[in-house]
């Protein structure tokens, strides 16, 4: 028998990759999201945290873009 499950496919490159799999790892075993690590830069997570993982990689991105003083 088959089991399936769904989830959304991740193609990123290897820092961000390890981002979320960082991000992953700091949740409690019950919030777990990734599904399975295919490859160092591609992975299945559940479809649910889609939004959630955009939402922390902006704010990541935010927090180290350079602005340049006025």
């Amino acid at each position: 028998m088959v089991n399936a499950i769904k989830g959304v496919f991740i193609s990123c490159d290897i820092p961000m990759a390890q981002f979320i799999i960082n991000l992953n790892n700091s949740m409690p075993a019950s919030q777990k999201f990734i599904i399975h690590i295919l490859d160092s830069t591609h992975m299945f997570v559940q479809p649910h945290v889609e939004h959630m993982i955009r939402s922390a990689i902006a704010e990541f991105r935010d927090q180290n873009s350079y602005e340049k003083p006025t």
